[in-house]
């Protein structure tokens, strides 16, 4: 086994698993990104990945790798981001362990991340949501689960990952009807439904059988719906749901603009943004300001509330036709004609007789 395989098992049971006591969704993006890697350097080099050693991850064949995300997966800079943030925190486990490699290393953590348009969110409307909840067909055992996975998902704005990693005992349908989840950085918190979504989940869950450690969402054969899944189900509720509401014709519908959906809707209520952070579940209220500047309806309240500068429209007439004539007269052929862009010729100074500079004696 060569030095890059053991450090790299290292690196997930006793980094991660022991000293960082990662997510498992942090080491299941972690896995990808190392198995997307090895299989690159398989194609490209033709070495097993069990033999490949440090000499094969220079700084060059990173950036191949990743630029091979971009052009062959088609993945967005963000993702590139992402993979390369796993990437470092490899290489910075390895800094330490070994210090041969250390100028290949740093190479490899001197590689930026790369810069991208940040585009406005997108959400949907009132009347789109209504479509959207009424496309999947009921009388289906399917239908049921995804009306109740989209309902819950557009009033609670959880992230995907928190949607499919919910047991039906994190519902809490009493008084005082709440869901619970775990999301980033392995934080719980705790968000309160409406009384359509309580009925529609009420009903779901006596369906279901009311077993608390079971998935809430599953699939036909009891395990959790994959992210895979889901987008897939939206896409093609999406396709029914555009017969009734053309506008979601030229949306892209994903969980997470499920997500921006609920958040708009909130601030759309008047809700302040450090409580929509809280019920988001932002570590941070700056990733809630993305959504003030989506909401046209707030800088239309700004704007109104603005007195209009007083300009009459016009244009420019001379105030007299001599002067209007001087001004614009203009002599191409003249030594001393004043160029768009240059300055005119300095004025001459002395005399041929007299140079510049020489004071002439007196008497």
């Amino acid at each position: 086994m060569t030095s890059l395989a053991s450090t790299l098992q290292l690196f997930f049971t006793e980094r991660l698993a022991r000293q960082r006591q990662a997510s498992p969704r942090t080491v299941i993006a972690y896995r990808n990104t190392f198995r997307l890697l090895l299989r690159f350097l398989q194609d490209r080099t033709g070495k097993a990945p069990s033999i490949l050693d440090w000499q094969d991850l220079t700084a060059e064949v990173i950036t191949a790798f990743l630029d091979h995300l971009e052009t062959d997966r088609h993945n967005s800079p963000r993702s590139r981001n992402a993979r390369l943030a796993a990437l470092r925190s490899l290489f910075h486990y390895a800094a330490l362990r070994h210090p041969e490699h250390a100028q290949l290393i740093a190479q490899v953590l001197a590689i930026p991340q790369k810069r991208f348009d940040r585009t406005l969110i997108s959400f949907l409307s009132p009347a789109e949501v209504d479509a959207l909840l009424a496309a999947p067909d009921i009388d289906r055992w399917e239908g049921r689960r995804d009306r109740a996975l989209m309902a819950l998902a557009v009033q609670t704005g959880l992230r995907l990952s928190e949607l499919i990693g919910l047991n039906c005992g994190d519902l809490q349908l009493g008084a005082g009807p709440y869901v619970r989840c775990t999301g980033k950085g392995r934080k719980q918190r705790c968000t309160p439904l409406t009384t359509s979504t309580t009925a529609l989940l009420r009903a779901w869950l006596q369906e279901r059988g009311n077993l608390r450690d079971q998935p809430l969402f599953p699939t036909r054969t009891g395990r959790r719906l994959s992210d895979d899944a889901v987008e897939r189900r939206l896409a093609v509720h999406k396709t029914h749901a555009v017969q009734h509401c053309p506008s979601l014709s030229t949306k892209k519908i994903t969980p997470h603009v499920l997500r921006h959906t609920a958040a708009m809707s909130l601030l759309h209520a008047g809700v302040d943004v450090a409580v929509i952070a809280l019920w988001l579940g932002h570590a941070d209220i700056r990733s809630t300001q993305i959504y003030l500047h989506a909401d046209m309806t707030i800088k239309e309240r700004a704007l109104a509330r603005t007195t209009p500068p007083s300009v009459q429209a016009g244009r420019y007439r001379p105030t007299d036709s001599l002067l209007t004539f001087i001004e614009t007269c203009d002599y191409p052929d003249h030594p001393h004609r004043r160029h768009r862009g240059t300055r005119p010729p300095p004025p001459f100074q002395g005399s041929a007789q007299q140079p510049v500079g020489i004071i002439p004696r007196s008497g």
